[in-house]
């Protein structure tokens, strides 16, 4: 399922591991806090568990959403809009 990562956190180490946690899961980088790809249950859990033992969970933010297919080919795109095919199951390949 396709999942939205976007954050706000405020000390660069941990943002930099929050980032790298989403690269390393195979999600693309639409905006500087804010990824999309396709995440599995299992996934999607053990990001938000890496996510939470690092962030200050009184000062920062991880949102983890899901999208279905349907709604996604429904996201209007306008200005710098990031290539909709980038995060087709068919275009990102995960590495582990």
């Amino acid at each position: 399922m396709l999942v939205w990562v976007i954050y706000d956190i405020s000390e660069d180490k941990i943002r930099n591991k929050v980032s790298r946690f989403c690269l390393d899961y195979g999600l693309y980088r639409v905006q500087k806090s804010v990824f999309l790809g396709d995440l599995n249950g299992n996934e999607r859990d053990s990001i938000a568990l890496q996510c939470e033992e690092v962030v200050d969970l009184d000062t920062d933010s991880v949102y983890i959403f899901p999208m279905d297919d349907k709604s996604f080919k429904k996201v209007k795109l306008i200005g710098q809009a990031f290539d909709k095919d980038l995060v087709s199951d068919e275009v990102i390949t995960k590495f582990f």
